[in-house]
């Protein structure tokens, strides 16, 4: 089968484009031929908060990677859709996150679906964007109307499809895979040596972005009522700042933790996330809202409980107090949590059944869902 996979990818750096890359690479080994379609630009710089888009990284092996869709240019989105069009790949697949894409990645499928031949199915991250404003309600019916099906990563964005969705297109929910490229697990003691850090420490680890939505003013506050209990625990936060790091260092000065968290303001490297994970005991998404996330994959590779809030469809991947924590997100429940996992020394356990449970979220479950959904004729 011929398959286009068109969204982010190599150059562009990030979960996403590291997503779209290991499932290419899945469809290349089930013996599919894969071209990835990318951007020449992909967000202008004032959508971008960040201090950079691009890879540090070389470009991942063994894909065929096109550079060709300028996001702000209708001109170059008629241009790929021509050549796609010409070329009938049998699946089209968008990989989408955003409103803001809907207009380019629907024009394009609207031109390449004259073909009369080929297929194009929306593989959703976020229907309904973590912080929504008036275009996202005016832009993602217009990809939804262009696309013939869609597989969403949670049930709640499969929800979010069908409120959208006039046609009742097929929809099929696929749970995020887990991330089984950032290499093999690194012990406590050599991520610790790595990172500087005291072994003799817990700590506990927020990774990523760091977002108004994913709550690090919450785990903060909650951190700060239970401090005194949980003397030998340090929070790591490690990710770029999306938000103005001084507020969350006046919060932390304020909560009397300056000796107690330690924050890397930086975008972390795909070489350098095993030491993160491995130093780190539990990590945490205190999130206020999310549909899912890629760093709960992360951390199931590495074989690390989790505490979440029980929002969108994080609830859904993490079983609470089975193989970490799924609460309500409220400050006193974070701070429960955290209080039950190191008074009562969890992990091992927690541990016990990730490792069996992550054998569900393989990446060919997911190539399967894509390959299985039925079209109306």
């Amino acid at each position: 089968m011929r398959i286009v996979v068109f969204g982010t990818a190599w150059p562009y750096r990030g979960g996403l484009a590291a997503f779209n890359e290991r499932l290419a690479k899945q469809f290349v080994a089930e013996g599919h031929e894969v071209e990835m379609v990318t951007f020449t630009l992909q967000y202008p710089s004032f959508l971008f908060p960040g201090k950079t888009q691009y890879s540090n990284e070389v470009a991942p092996d063994g894909l065929k990677i096109v550079r060709e869709i300028n996001s702000c240019n209708p001109l170059s989105w008629i241009k790929v859709g021509r050549r796609l069009k010409k070329e009938a790949p049998d699946l089209l697949i968008s990989c989408y996150w955003m409103a803001f894409f809907a207009p380019c990645y629907g024009v394009i499928q609207r031109i390449v679906k004259r073909n009369g031949t080929t297929k194009c199915i929306g593989l959703v991250h976020n229907m309904i964007p973590h912080e929504p404003n008036i275009l996202d309600k005016l832009l993602a019916p217009f990809y939804v109307k262009q696309t013939d099906g869609f597989v969403a990563l949670s049930e709640s964005v499969v929800r979010d499809i069908a409120s959208l969705d006039k046609r009742n297109k097929p929809k099929a929910f696929s749970p995020h895979p887990v991330y089984d490229h950032y290499g093999e697990k690194m012990s406590k003691t050599a991520a610790c040596k790595a990172l500087g850090l005291d072994e003799t420490k817990n700590y506990m680890l927020f990774f990523g972005l760091v977002r108004a939505y994913k709550g690090l003013d919450w785990l903060l506050d909650a951190f700060a009522k239970v401090k005194d209990q949980l003397k030998d625990v340090q929070l790591i936060v490690a990710g770029e700042f999306y938000e103005e790091e001084d507020k969350y260092r006046a919060q932390i000065e304020a909560n009397g933790l300056k000796d107690r968290v330690i924050v890397k303001n930086e975008f972390v490297a795909d070489a350098d996330l095993r030491k993160y994970f491995g130093a780190a005991d539990l990590i945490v998404q205190p999130y206020k809202t999310a549909t899912q996330s890629g760093v709960t994959q992360v951390a199931f590779h590495f074989e690390k409980p989790c505490l979440v809030t029980n929002v969108g469809g994080l609830g859904e991947i993490i079983h609470d107090r089975k193989m970490g924590y799924a609460v309500v997100p409220e400050v006193d429940a974070i701070a429960d949590a955290l209080i039950d996992y190191y008074q009562y020394d969890r992990q091992d356990a927690f541990t016990e059944y990730l490792i069996d449970e992550k054998k569900k979220y393989e990446w060919n479950r997911m190539t399967d869902v894509i390959l299985g959904l039925e079209f109306k004729v």
